[in-house]
Parts: C-alpha cells; structure tokens; sequence
C-alpha cells in the first residue's frame, strides 16, 4: 500500500482553515457563516491525500507538484503520522494534540503555530521554522531538530528527551518544566538561554558548558 493511501486511511476526515490561503489547495470547500465573515476550508481524508500527494511531487521537483500551504489552518488532533510536509508552509496553524509522530517536516515554516500536546516523537525537523510556536507539553522525544528555529518558542513541560537539538536557536524559548534527558546540545548556542531548573544531569552539552550558579537552583 501507498504512503498516501496509508494517509488517506488515517488522516482525520474533516479538517478546517480558519482563514484562505490554503483556498486554492486540489479538492478544498470554502464554508462561509451566514453573517458571510467567519470563512473556513474543509478537507476529506481523500482532499488532504491529495494535498499531500502533490506536495510530494513538488519536494521531488516534479513540476506538477505544487507546496501544500495550511498557513493558518486548523488541523488540531489531525492524524498526520509518517506524512511528508518537508517544505510546506504551516504558519500560524492549529496543530494542538496532532499525531505528527515520524512525519517528514524539514524546511516546514511551523513559526507561530499552536502545538500544544502535539506528537513530534521521532519527527525530522531539520532545519525547521518553529519560532516562536507553542508547543506547550508537545512530545519530541527523538525529534531530530538539527539547524531548527525554536527561537521564542513556548516548550513548558515538553518532552525533548533524545532529541538532537545541535546548532539549533533556542534563544528566548521558555522551556521551564522541559524534559531534558539526554537531549544532544552540542554545538548549541545557549547564550541567553534560561535553563533554570531543569535536569541536565545526562544531557550533552556544549563542550566547556558550565551551568551557572542561578540554574542549579
């Protein structure tokens, strides 16, 4: 069986944007109130397949590939396990409880989005934009975050355990309450970084790291 139709199976089977600029996505349905100002785009399961299939074909170069843009869109507890979304433009999203566990997201533009309780186990999210996102209690055990933008993003309570967070930005991030267990920060700018309070006892840090006397506390 294919990876889409895999996807199709799984993949919730209505999905709303709270804004337009997906509106132009393959099988998208434009739903206006009847005050004709709260506009929405519903997705099937076999619409979003679609979606996904295509943008596949634009990772690849393929030119009838076209980005898939769920900027803006409500996508919260959406089964997108193991999906391919390399590239695609999800700023500003509803992404909150959504199963994103070993999904391909490398080059993702996730900045601003609201991913609280969301399932990133195992996902690749190289190089991706994630500033500023709130991914309050997300789980990202085994996330490989290498390169990724977490700057300014909200990580309380989150499950970073195993997660390789080389060279990525986390300056501003609150990650009060963060699980650390052996997550990877080498090579990690921690300047500015708060850290107070959290358990690095088997994390790996930058070499030469010395924790400051106010986090130890």
């Amino acid at each position: 069986m294919s990876q889409t139709a895999r996807l199709s199976s799984k993949i919730e089977p209505s999905v709303h944007q709270e804004k337009g600029p997906a509106a132009g996505l393959c099988g998208a349905r434009e739903e206006t109130s009847g005050r004709g100002r709260d506009h929405k785009m519903r997705y099937g399961a076999k619409q979003l397949a679609e979606i996904l299939q295509t943008h596949a074909k634009f990772v690849k170069g393929d030119s009838a590939g076209k980005r898939a843009d769920f900027s803006g869109a409500y996508l919260a507890g959406a089964n997108l396990r193991g999906a391919n979304l390399a590239y695609a433009l999800l700023h500003g999203a509803n992404l909150e409880k959504a199963d994103l566990r070993e999904a391909k997201l490398g080059g993702a533009d996730f900045s601003g989005a609201k991913m609280k309780r969301a399932d990133l186990r195992g996902a690749d999210l190289t190089e991706t934009n994630l500033a500023g996102a709130d991914l309050t209690e997300a789980q990202l055990g085994g996330a490989e975050c290498l390169r990724a933008d977490l700057g300014g993003a909200i990580l309380r309570g989150a499950n970073l355990r195993v997660a390789n967070l080389r060279y990525t930005n986390i300056r501003g991030a609150d990650l009060r309450g963060a699980d650390m267990t052996t997550a990877v920060l080498r090579e990690t700018d921690l300047d500015g970084v708060d850290l107070t309070g959290l358990d690095l006892s088997t994390t790996l840090m930058p070499r030469g790291w010395k924790a400051s006397a106010e986090a130890k506390k």
